[in-house]
């Protein structure tokens, strides 16, 4: 069985942008491991340090490489600093070169020889040795059009799942925003507000020992980072990251991630960043509402109105003295309760898929490693249920 080295049949291209405006691919596009990007369309911008890309290039993160963020581009744009170029020789497909950055032998090679220890990175002298089996341009063309057959049967049952869940959550959201959209924060007339100080205390505990790490994910969940993929959340500046204890119901929010969704009512206890504000209900107040109801006003762009500064993807919250000013729509706590039950009663099921989600991604690799590493003959195996089992 053939096998080359990467730097033999691959250019690693870094070319600089011009400054002007072009289709912009960061790290936080693209989803791990699948090869597809989080977004529908990448915006257009003039970015700095920004490296150029053309049709057929296959884009791999440098940043954390156990994430296997990789991607194919469809057109040429920019891209950040942080992504590796790799130009497929005449002797290489790019669709099956986009398969191989996805398959389990690459994502190791590029951890384990990855440098540093928080933020892990690998660079083109590093991956430029790894060897790969490199089969004929027919038998390559043969594996790429057989994964991308058999990976979209997998995506869809997936997103067929976490769909259900979407559903739910947009008549949660929808109830909320109804309360936002009754008060006097879009109309003169309406119900009353209260500013977040008034219904949500800050505290501040001393860290435990032996606990893991509270993070609040952008998609809304606060949970202990062990039980989630690591990745959807930004890591702090701190170079304390046990700074304070987190117990479970607590409102958390995330004061420079807030702007993108990372606030929500912690599923678990441990402790988190000082970057985060803790919080503990005044009175009878439903952090499970509360955590719900900050997230959308701040996804809605409502809270980053009043922020002290911004940067480039982040809006600062981390000044509580301003952050508690900012006016809230006052609800009673019956319907904070209701709504709360609501929340609840997703998290199970959402529990279920996620899992199924992890079985899935399990089954998506170990498919691509053996297709691209000769484990069998794709031709043979068309047409047969290799996704037995994704549907746990």
């Amino acid at each position: 069985m053939r096998t080359v080295r990467v730097k033999s049949v691959i250019r690693n291209v870094v070319q600089k942008s011009d400054g002007s405006p072009q289709p912009f691919l960061g790290l936080e596009d693209l989803e791990s491991g699948t090869g597809r990007l989080l977004v529908d369309e990448l915006p257009y911008k003039a970015a700095e340090d920004s490296v150029c890309h053309a049709p057929g290039d296959v884009l791999f993160s440098k940043l954390r490489p156990y994430l296997a963020k990789s991607y194919l581009p469809k057109e040429g744009g920019t891209g950040t600093g942080e992504l590796l170029v790799l130009r497929p020789g005449p002797a290489i497909d790019s669709r099956f070169l986009l398969y191989v950055t996805l398959s389990a032998p690459w994502v190791d090679w590029a951890t384990t020889t990855a440098y540093g220890t928080k933020m892990p990175r690998t660079s083109w002298e590093l991956v430029g040795n790894y060897r790969f089996w490199l089969p004929s341009l027919e038998r390559q063309s043969r594996i790429a059009d057989f994964l991308d057959t058999e990976v979209s049967r997998i995506d869809r049952l997936v997103t067929k799942k976490r769909h259900l869940i979407e559903l739910l959550n947009e008549r949660i959201n929808s109830r909320v925003l109804n309360h936002v959209g009754a008060s006097t924060l879009v109309k003169s007339n309406g119900s009353p507000t209260v500013p977040i100080r008034r219904i949500l205390d800050k505290v501040v505990r001393a860290p435990k020992a032996g606990e893991d790490t509270i993070t609040a994910y952008r998609d809304g969940q606060v949970t202990a980072r062990g039980a989630r993929r690591a990745e959807g959340y930004t890591l702090p500046a701190s170079a304390e990251p046990q700074g304070q204890h987190v117990e479970v119901g607590d409102v958390v929010i995330h004061g420079l991630d807030g702007f993108a969704g990372a606030i929500g009512t912690s599923e678990a206890r441990g402790n988190c960043s000082p970057v985060y504000h803790v919080c503990v209900p005044r009175g009878n107040g439903d952090t499970r509402f509360l955590g719900r109801l900050l997230r959308l006003l701040a996804l809605q762009g409502y809270l980053g109105n009043f922020a002290t500064s911004t940067r480039e993807r982040a809006v600062d919250f981390r000044n509580w003295d301003l952050f508690g000013r900012i006016p809230i729509p006052d609800v009673s706590v019956s319907e904070q309760r209701e709504i709360g039950d609501w929340i609840s009663n997703i998290r199970p099921l959402r529990e279920v898929i996620e899992r199924s989600a992890t079985l899935a991604r399990e089954r998506r690799q170990a498919l691509i490693t053996a297709a691209v590493t000769g484990q069998f003959d794709v031709i043979s195996a068309s047409g047969r249920n290799v996704t037995e089992g994704v549907c746990a």
